[in-house]
């Protein structure tokens, strides 16, 4: 029998039917289920008809993580303290120039900073171990010592920079292997017991957008992130301490990025808070026509603003003032504005 994936039909209006389902303890609710398979099947079914089990998955109110609760969506800020990162490559390498930009991405709304040392752009090489956590450490370090409070995550493959981030004081690892590069990742999230995000990537990053191929990009990436959180749990991480990434624009063309925002509610299945890197990609500026990155901020806005009506809890960002701006926009008009 061919394997149903589930996907929610999420709405947010305030008028609902006393049988429709919360999703997530989060601010979507839905009443329909659609029910597909990789044969090309395709049903919807009412929520009340749903597997126990999926039901449960669907709805369970998301543990809060890093210090962050999931019953509003949240955004996360990106310091990236690269000489060649896409965007932003070499405009906070320097410490001070770091320390002022995360103090910035703080005021202006971030509710949590995603600090990285190794750019994973397409076609963008490995960095050594000690240079990355050279990069990273110490910015850590020197922002706590300064009192700042905001949530860090670290942005690695590696458990040797996971580790000294941590012990400058990061709250969080984001690996976008999922643990594959280093499998002491998941060790070192199991020790600490601190909340690993899981990234689905196809390659490295130096040939991951070689003529990237899928059977049914949707169900590949689902299919591959339920294993990756089966292996996290059986090395003792509890699945309220992962979070999944469908990993846009990672190993895949700007079709595939379409097909998994479009489909993006069926993560929610997982059972785990969905984590959405969208920021400037190139699918924004192609799409968009925006040839230049720091120019994609409003192609970046409306793809947020999609996934916020599919539920998805976390929102890493460059450009948080402005996200910040639409988020509270949105949370107006769709869930009442109190001055």
């Amino acid at each position: 029998m061919d394997k149903i994936y589930y996907r929610p039909i999420l709405r947010s209006d305030a008028p609902r039917p006393e049988t429709a389902l919360t999703l997530a303890g989060g601010w979507c609710w839905f009443d329909e289920v659609e029910c597909l398979t990789r044969a090309g099947e395709s049903e919807v079914i009412l929520a009340a008809h749903l597997p126990e089990e999926v039901a449960d998955r669907l709805c369970r109110r998301r543990a809060p993580q890093a210090g962050l609760s999931f019953e509003q969506p949240r955004i996360m800020g990106i310091l990236n303290v690269t000489p060649d990162s896409f965007s932003d490559g070499g405009q906070f390498d320097a410490l001070e120039a770091a320390l002022e930009q995360a103090q910035a991405l703080a005021e202006a709304g971030a509710d949590i900073l995603d600090i990285g040392g190794e750019s994973t752009r397409p076609g963008a090489q490995e960095v050594p171990e000690d240079e990355e956590i050279a990069r990273t450490a110490p910015l850590i370090a020197a922002l706590r010592d300064e009192g700042f409070d905001t949530p860090i995550s670290i942005d690695t493959r590696k458990s040797m920079v996971g580790d000294a981030a941590v012990e400058a004081g990061a709250d969080m690892l984001n690996d976008v292997s999922a643990m594959e590069f280093d499998p002491g990742m998941g060790e070192l999230a199991a020790i600490t017991g601190l909340p690993i995000c899981l990234m689905h990537a196809q390659g490295l990053p130096e040939v991951m957008q070689d003529d990237p191929r899928y059977e049914d990009v949707l169900f590949d990436v689902y299919d591959y992130l339920e294993d990756r959180v089966a292996l996290a749990e059986a090395n003792g991480i509890a699945r309220d301490k992962i979070i999944v990434d469908p990993g846009i624009g990672f190993g895949k063309t700007l079709e595939h990025n379409l097909a998994l925002l479009r489909g993006i509610a069926l993560l929610h299945g997982l059972g785990c808070p969905i984590l959405l890197g969208v920021s400037r990609k190139r699918f924004i500026g192609e799409i968009g026509n925006a040839a230049d990155a720091q120019a994609r901020m409003p192609g970046t806005l409306a793809v947020t603003l999609a996934a916020l009506g599919q539920g998805v809890q976390l929102h890493r960002v460059h450009d948080v003032a402005e996200i910040a701006q639409g988020l509270r926009l949105w949370n107006a008009m769709t869930r009442g504005y109190e001055p």
